[in-house]
């Protein structure tokens, strides 16, 4: 399997970077509360050429494969901003891959097409408070059919994106057992509904803390009031909710694991200059054995989940996302369970300043940590991983 990056991947990655260093952190500290300016980097990254270069579909954007995507996405993992400024950023990404694949023409021209300009947002609108959302067939937010239109009534939680200033519509997970087209099994009984942010009957509760950080954006928990929608409004068709969502989640995991990259080697970079400036006892932290275990291991831990990752992606290019799903489970642990350890080692050796707001590494810890449960807990791949495995060895 040949993993060798592209000249057309490593020339976005050199513009890439450079972007980000020479327009993106310097207004990084001052960027999230200024409309602004970020709206100016948006048009500078899309006249740049840097814009949407996570759509693999070239009818909509670069056209790149996972595998050229991949590196880009790891440069992009050290920056919030970058993201967004590239229009590269989760849900509304993986949104616009969804509608791509199963959007009417007339959805298309209302959601997709400004999203992909980057006049709207989105979000994604799936968990629940109430139910083990780690199952989604456990889904219980219901839409009725009545009056020539669908009701939706319950309740979502931390529904990312929600708060941002263009978030638009919410792509929307409902259990419509009983309605027509819809089947009564664990994997029908589900629709995705494209819900406007400015529906009536749809209020935010509350914007939920992730270990005390609070998010502009938001993770918010919902309630649906007789939220009404048309049938123009269904993605694909009724029923077809878990099979929609697991294809979004999917592509939507790996970028995770691409990015997550990204933020441990930010980590480890930390790691080893704050190791290099201080001593204890008259000696340089970095000569210390535990110390210097922790950078190797950390190098070792990082490259093993990038050449992983990196197989997954061409997995995806060449016999496509289905096939390449057993090991996306495998790298959703490997690369959160590999970057949470990064970023704790590199907590420890900051000391007191790990744990306190003049380093990024507490929020990137508080971040890492909640992935670990967002797109599916360790627990739910560990077990599609292991049945995976014994049905391999009873079958040899």
């Amino acid at each position: 399997m040949d993993l060798t990056q592209t000249r057309r991947s490593a020339e976005y990655q050199a513009r890439l970077e450079a972007f980000i260093n020479e327009r993106v952190e310097p207004v990084a500290d001052v960027a999230d509360p200024d409309r602004a300016i970020v709206e100016g980097l948006k048009a500078a990254a899309r006249a740049d050429g840097l814009w949407n270069l996570n759509v693999r579909d070239a009818d909509y954007g670069p056209g790149l494969s996972a595998l050229e995507y991949a590196p880009l996405a790891e440069v992009l993992g050290t920056s919030r901003l970058a993201q967004e400024a590239t229009n590269t950023d989760a849900p509304s990404s993986i949104n616009g891959d969804a509608l791509i694949r199963y959007g009417s023409a007339a959805q298309k021209a209302r959601w997709l097409e400004p999203q992909l300009a980057g006049q709207i947002r989105s979000a994604f609108a799936m968990t629940e408070p109430d139910v083990a959302s780690s199952d989604a067939s456990n889904m219980a937010m219901t839409a009725r059919h009545t009056g020539g239109e669908w009701v939706l009534d319950g309740s979502k939680w931390w529904i990312s994106g929600v708060l941002h200033p263009q978030c638009a519509y919410l792509m929307t997970v409902a259990n419509t057992v009983g309605a027509e087209g819809a089947g009564s099994s664990r994997h029908r009984k589900h629709t995705v509904f494209l819900v406007p942010r400015n529906a009536p009957g749809l209020e935010v509760v509350r914007n939920l803390p992730k270990f005390g950080y609070t998010d502009d954006a938001g993770h918010c928990e919902l309630r649906f009031t007789d939220v009404r929608v048309g049938d123009d409004a269904i993605l694909g068709d009724v029923g077809d909710g878990f099979a929609i969502g697991q294809a979004r989640l999917g592509p939507a995991r790996v970028q995770h694991c691409m990015r997550t990259i990204g933020v441990a080697e930010r980590a480890l970079t930390l790691m080893c200059r704050r190791a290099e400036s201080r001593e204890t006892f008259g000696t340089p932290v970095a000569s210390r054995a535990n110390v210097m275990d922790w950078i190797a291991e950390s190098r070792i831990d990082i490259d093993a989940c990038r050449l992983a990752t990196l197989r997954v992606a061409a997995l995806m290019d060449t016999e496509g996302d289905k096939a390449a799903a057993p090991h996306m489970s495998i790298i959703k642990v490997q690369v959160m369970r590999m970057a949470t350890t990064v970023v704790d080692r590199a907590i420890q050796v900051h000391g007191a300043a790990g744990v306190s707001d003049d380093t990024p590494l507490a929020r990137m810890y508080a971040d890492l940590r909640a992935l670990r449960i967002a797109d599916g807990p360790d627990e739910v791949h560990l077990m599609a991983i292991a049945r995976r495995e014994l049905r391999r060895q009873s079958l040899g």
